[in-house]
């Protein structure tokens, strides 16, 4: 069985995001880049089904600037065993992330494609989604356990009310939530390991994909900075303080 993962390139999860002074977009000079926490974690789902002897490939992909070859040969230090780059410069949103993949599920026709369920950075959580649609099969998205028993994904997922256990056919897109595992880290023997790996380059055009954007953003500003807590000596100033200040309850 051969296993899909898509990662994307973002912004290291410890490093503050700083937006650009016009308001343009979020300041990426001489920022820390890393690979989405949550396709670190679909990494690890492929790689142990490999190491439990279920799959027998696992592809690691990745859409986006030429530095996104770094992430890659950081999914094959965690144990892929090799790595596919769709190089373009355009900002891609969530569809033309799904339609690339949706080209690359047809030029090497995996059982199993294992996505993060959301990225860091634009928290979009649609591409999972989007890739299944076009791809005419089952999903699974958040998932906290995976199986692969006789031939069909055993799919634990959270949702609202608690767990849910789903069974799909294969081909299939399972998309990761937090529990499903810890990543481990790759080691330096890996790490040079990696280097060594094959790595395929491809374009859009060699898709046949056309990936430009059908949104444009107006503006990206900071949040609004929290006003500090105070301690409040009694009940009955706390609920004036909420009906008169923060006018949240009525009168």
């Amino acid at each position: 069985m051969k296993i899909v993962v898509p990662v994307k390139r973002v912004i290291d999860y410890n490093v503050k995001v700083r937006v650009k002074a016009d308001g343009s977009g979020v300041d990426l000079s001489n920022v820390k880049m890393s690979m989405n926490p949550f396709d670190e974690i679909a990494v690890e789902a492929a790689v142990r089904l490999k190491e439990a002897g279920v799959a027998s490939e696992v592809v690691v992909v990745s859409c986006g600037i030429a530095a996104s070859q770094e992430t890659l040969r950081t999914g094959l230090a965690i144990g892929a065993d090799r790595a596919v780059l769709v190089e373009t410069n355009i900002d891609l949103q969530p569809l033309a992330v799904a339609k690339l993949l949706k080209a690359i599920y047809d030029k090497e026709k995996p059982q199993l494609i294992i996505c993060g369920k959301q990225a860091i950075d634009d928290d979009a959580n649609q591409t999972g989604q989007m890739l299944a649609a076009l791809m005419n099969c089952g999903q699974a998205t958040f998932a906290s356990k995976l199986e692969i028993v006789d031939g069909k994904a055993i799919v634990t997922r959270e949702v609202d009310g608690g767990l849910e256990t789903l069974e799909l056919p294969l081909p299939a897109v399972v998309t990761t939530d937090l529990r499903l595992n810890e990543p481990r880290y790759a080691t330096l023997p890996n790490i040079m390991k990696a280097k060594k790996k094959p790595l395929e380059t491809l374009t859009p055009a060699d898709l046949g994909v056309n990936v430009e954007p059908r949104l444009t953003t107006l503006k990206v500003v900071e949040p609004s900075s929290r006003k500090a807590g105070i301690i409040v000596p009694d009940v009955q100033v706390l609920l004036n303080k909420l009906k008169n200040e923060a006018k949240v309850i009525a009168g």
